[in-house]
């Protein structure tokens, strides 16, 4: 299946220059929708994980069928304050000024293999959030998962220490 071909191009959005990349005219096909997950769950299931990460809310929408896909947990990253138990917290750079990510102390345990999950690897500054988050908690980062690359912003540069991989690159 063409997934590239399911992704909405809008030109001059949010801004003028941009070329947003909507993944919501996937995520309406069902039959696309199913063909992304059980892709990126076989690449979950080749890197070992016993536990699925994403950030909210897009990595929520990519990473809990993802989790149901495995068989394992699916553990939310949400902006500070959203979470009721104690967090681990990151600040991370935005391009005009930081954010706070958190995720739960006790979702994880030492010897889990995380995979985070997100959309979109753009510039990569949230996905290194993540796995702050992960690491604190003394998991291991397995690898992360995008269902949309873009390519031209080097995000997988910023995360060359670990095993990035995407189905559709722009």
């Amino acid at each position: 299946m063409d997934l590239k071909g399911k992704i909405r191009v809008i030109h001059d959005f949010p801004k003028e220059g941009i070329r947003f990349k909507d993944i919501t005219t996937l995520l309406k096909d069902g039959d696309a929708l199913r063909a992304a997950t059980n892709q990126l769950g076989e690449m979950a299931k080749e890197l070992g994980a016993d536990a699925v990460v994403g950030p909210e809310a897009r990595g929520f929408v990519i990473g809990t069928p993802l989790a149901y896909y495995i068989g394992e947990g699916f553990i939310p990253v949400r902006k500070a304050g959203k979470l009721p138990a104690d967090t681990y917290k990151v600040e991370y750079d935005l391009e005009y000024g930081t954010d706070v990510l958190e995720m739960h102390k006790d979702a994880l345990e030492p010897d889990n293999k995380v995979v985070i999950v997100d959309d979109l690897l753009a510039t990569g500054g949230t996905t290194e959030a993540c796995i702050k988050l992960v690491e604190k908690s003394g998991a291991k980062v397995v690898g992360a998962l995008f269902l949309v690359e873009l390519t031209y912003l080097s995000g997988r540069e910023r995360l060359k220490d670990y095993v990035i991989k995407s189905l559709i690159k722009f």
